[in-house]
């Protein structure tokens, strides 16, 4: 594109060609007209060309990061990363923001406010947004801000475009005046109070005294922000309550600092003088780059005798019941059931092996009559149905039975129907299927004439050349 409109341009820079008034095959008028008409048209041509190549250019998409100038920082200061994300037309919408996490600090991702900004680079106009990610180191350490890709679509781009920021890094330091590990509260000014609530006045036992304690720090997150010590106080019940964490900001979405409120009620179980300790919180000034410390003072409070009162958990009963205050009394019939349930104990523990043994003998004695029944005739007089209806139909359970029930192979004494069976199954012209539909619905009065035709019981030994038909395996 950039070639064609150099051509253009090397095109209209000729000077145009001298007409001839002389020649006969032009008239003068209409020849003067072309003549001053071509170097417009040159022009117009040239301004067309040109626009279609800027039309044509894709817009750019720039991200750059930047912190603050100083190398090395402090434990548990604010430190903000500028995102600015540029292009050289305009944004149709917010572009998307990528997630930061780093070991060992705390990030707070913008919260959609941006600052816009106006920008030349490389000679050519950019315009766009700044986001700020607010980051608190918690330990004395070098951290690495990887590249961030941003997501957007300019106006008069085909798609989304995406571009990446420089990778960063700065090493946080721990502020004089500080331990290692210990958590350090740095801001440019803070502002730490206390109210009280009593929910009677005068104080009684039974009582209760509700003690809020409130922290604002300029320029810190409110995720960092110290847990006050709230310790147990003898002689009361201490119920501390959720806190309460917010982001102090200017009315307009611009950071200011953090709030943490913390609230705990004590219940007062015992009458006389009682004292909640002061609390101090221990915090890096910026400002004048030194450590402060403030607090708030001690609570002292009396609380009288209610003899009304009374405990939902009366603590004497609790010891008496505990056995602290008065010995423990058995009476011989508590000692005769514990001395039952000893006796039980032992012999139950010395029997095991005996119950162990049963247990195994009842296993076996119920393994032997399954295994002898599954070797009875009943069981395979049981099978013979669901083999008859089986597709093909078989005959080897009706040969089982008949060997179990002795038998033996001599079909014709049980009746006319098996032998009508075996001449359907066997004859010349088979009819298979309406002989054992016949014999299913005589199984009960072959079943009976078995029971009158059994055979005699094999003798011990069989002869060396018996003369009787085998019985079928």
């Amino acid at each position: 594109m950039n070639s064609l409109a150099d051509r253009v341009v090397a095109f209209a820079s000729k000077p145009a060609p001298t007409l001839d008034l002389r020649t006969p095959q032009i008239p003068c008028g209409s020849g003067l007209a072309r003549e001053e008409a071509r170097p417009i048209t040159k022009k117009l041509l040239l301004i067309c060309l040109i626009s279609l190549n800027t039309l044509a250019a894709e817009p750019e998409l720039r991200v750059q990061t930047h912190l603050p100038p100083t190398n090395t920082l402090m434990v548990g200061s604010l430190i903000e990363l500028q995102l600015d994300i540029l292009t050289d037309t305009w944004f149709t919408d917010a572009p998307t923001l990528p997630d930061l996490r780093l070991n060992g600090a705390l990030v707070m991702p913008p919260n959609g406010h941006a600052q816009h900004l106006n920008q030349t680079l490389d000679g050519k106009a950019f315009s766009g947004m700044r986001y700020s990610y607010l980051i608190t180191p918690n330990l004395a350490q070098g951290f690495d801000i990887p590249a961030l890709t941003v997501r957007a679509t300019p106006a008069q781009a085909s798609a989304e475009l995406s571009a990446q920021s420089q990778p960063l890094h700065f090493t946080a330091a721990q502020p004089p005046g500080f331990k290692e590990g210990e958590a350090v509260l740095v801001a440019s000014g803070l502002r730490f109070t206390q109210q009280v609530f009593n929910s009677a006045t005068p104080l009684k036992v039974g009582d209760s005294l509700t003690r809020q304690l409130t922290l604002q720090a300029d320029g810190a997150l409110a995720m960092s922000l110290p847990v006050p010590p709230l310790a147990e106080v003898a002689g009361l019940s201490r119920y501390p309550k959720a806190p309460q964490v917010s982001t102090l900001d200017d009315g307009r979405g611009n950071f200011n600092g953090g709030q943490r409120i913390d609230t705990v009620t004590y219940r007062i179980d015992t009458e006389g003088s009682h004292t909640l300790p002061a609390i101090e919180v221990k915090w890096w000034d910026t400002s004048s780059q030194q450590t402060r410390t403030s607090q708030v003072p001690a609570i002292t409070f009396a609380a009288t005798v209610n003899s009304a009162y009374r405990p939902v958990f009366s603590i004497t009963e609790d010891l008496k019941k505990l056995g602290q205050q008065s010995p423990v009394h058995l009476s011989g019939h508590w000692l005769g059931l514990i001395a039952l349930l000893l006796i039980l104990a032992l012999l139950g523990y010395f029997a095991r092996p005996f119950i162990q043994q049963s247990r195994l003998r009842w296993q076996a004695r119920r393994q032997a009559k399954h295994a002898a029944w599954l070797q009875s005739a009943d069981y395979a007089w049981q099978q013979i149905p669901a083999q008859l209806d089986a597709r093909p139909a078989q005959l080897s359970a009706l040969y089982l039975w008949l060997r179990r029930s002795r038998q033996g192979l001599k079909l014709t004494h049980l009746g006319p129907r098996l032998q009508t069976l075996l001449r359907a199954c066997y004859g010349r012209q088979p009819t298979e299927d309406q002989a054992l539909r016949q014999l299913k619905q005589s199984l009960a009065t072959l079943h009976s004439q078995a029971q009158r035709h059994k055979a005699p019981a094999p003798p011990a030994l069989r002869p060396l050349n018996p003369v009787h038909e085998k019985d079928f395996p």
